[in-house]
C-alpha cells in the first residue's frame, strides 16, 4: 500500500488515535518528528479539495522540500567564479558516497563543457587517493594528490594552483571525513576552506555536503553537524536507488535551510538528478 493511501485509511477513520497512527506512519519512513508534526499540521489544517489527500499529503511534502531554494531557483547550476577556476568542496562522512558522488559531478561537469580537475584531500582514508585517482583517469581528467597523512588544505592549495596554471575551468575537491562528531576534522575542514580562499578569492564557490539518504535520522545529525561548521551551499543525498524510505530527506530539508542539490539514484555516472521538490514529493508520497 503507498505512502498516502495508508496515511488516507488513518484518517478516515476519524478517531481520537487517527493522528498518532499517521504520525507513526511517517516516522517509520524516516520523515522525523519535527517534519512528521508540520506535515499533518498542513494535511488538516485546512479541507482536503475534492478528497483528494494524495494531492494535499503531496502539497504538503513539497512545500517542506522546496522551503530553501537555491540562488536562481536551479538546484543543478552549480556556481562559477567570474575568472576560473571554480572551487567546489565536498563534505561528508566516510562511506556515503561521497568519492563517487565528486565522480558523477564532474561527469556532469564535463558534459557541460567545463573542464575539471579532481582534488584527493582526502589525506587520511586508506585507498581514498587511489579511489580518486581511478575515477579521474576513467573520466579522462587531471587530478591532485598527496601521500597518506598530507595536509588535506596543502593538497587543495595544490590542486587550485594546478587548475590555474592548466587553464582548468573547475576544481572539485574531495575532503576527509572520519567522523561528523570529531571536532579536530571540522577544523581541518575550516582550514581548507580558509586555504582555498586565500589561493582563490572567493573560494570556495560551492560546499556541498553529501549526506547518505538509507540512515535515516543519522542523515540529520550529520547535516546538522557539518552545517554548524561550514557555510554549505547545497546538499545531495546519496544511494536513493528504490532501497530507502526517502523520507529522511524531508527531515534532513525541515531540521537544515541548505538547498538539496542533487540526489544519487545509482552507483552508474548518469546517476545523479537535479532535484526537484514537485516530482521528489510524488514519488515519495505515491511510492
Amino acid at each position: 500500500m503507498r505512502l498516502w493511501e495508508r496515511v488516507a485509511r488513518v484518517f478516515g477513520r476519524r478517531d481520537a488515535g487517527a493522528r498518532e497512527e499517521a504520525e507513526r506512519i511517517l516516522l517509520e519512513a524516516d520523515f522525523g518528528v519535527a517534519a512528521t508534526a508540520e506535515i499533518l499540521d498542513q494535511v488538516t489544517r485546512a479541507p482536503v479539495r475534492d478528497g483528494d489527500f494524495q494531492a494535499a499529503l503531496q502539497q504538503a511534502v513539497a512545500r517542506l522540500l522546496a522551503a530553501a531554494a537555491p540562488p536562481g531557483g536551479d538546484p543543478g547550476a552549480l556556481a562559477r567564479a567570474p575568472e576560473p577556476p571554480s572551487v567546489i568542496l565536498v563534505f561528508g562522512v566516510n562511506g556515503v558516497g561521497k568519492t563517487t558522488t565528486i565522480a558523477k559531478l564532474a561527469h556532469r561537469l564535463t558534459r557541460e563543457r567545463r573542464s575539471v580537475l579532481l582534488a584527493a584531500a582526502d589525506t587520511f582514508r586508506a585507498g581514498a587517493g587511489e579511489q580518486l585517482k581511478i575515477w579521474a583517469d576513467r573520466l579522462a581528467v587531471p587530478s591532485v594528490g598527496g601521500a597518506g597523512g598530507a595536509d588535506p588544505a596543502a593538497v587543495a592549495f595544490d590542486a587550485v594552483a594546478a587548475a590555474r596554471a592548466r587553464g582548468v575551468d573547475t576544481v572539485l575537491v574531495d575532503t576527509a571525513g572520519r567522523m561528523h562528531t570529531e571536532e579536530r576534522l571540522l577544523e581541518e575542514l575550516k582550514k581548507v576552506v580558509r586555504v582555498v580562499a586565500k589561493q582563490r578569492p572567493g573560494a570556495p564557490h560551492e560546499s556541498l555536503l553529501v549526506l547518505d539518504g538509507t540512515v535515516g535520522q543519522n542523515a540529520v545529525q550529520q547535516a546538522r553537524a557539518f552545517a554548524a561548521g561550514l557555510s554549505l551551499t547545497g546538499l545531495v543525498v546519496a544511494k536513493l536507488d528504490g532501497t530507502a524510505k526517502g523520507g529522511s530527506v524531508v527531515a534532513v530539508q525541515r531540521a537544515v535551510p541548505v538547498p538539496i542539490r542533487f540526489i544519487g539514484t545509482g552507483e552508474g555516472l548518469e546517476d545523479l538528478e537535479v532535484f526537484d521538490a514537485q516530482s521528489y514529493a510524488k514519488r515519495l508520497v505515491s511510492g
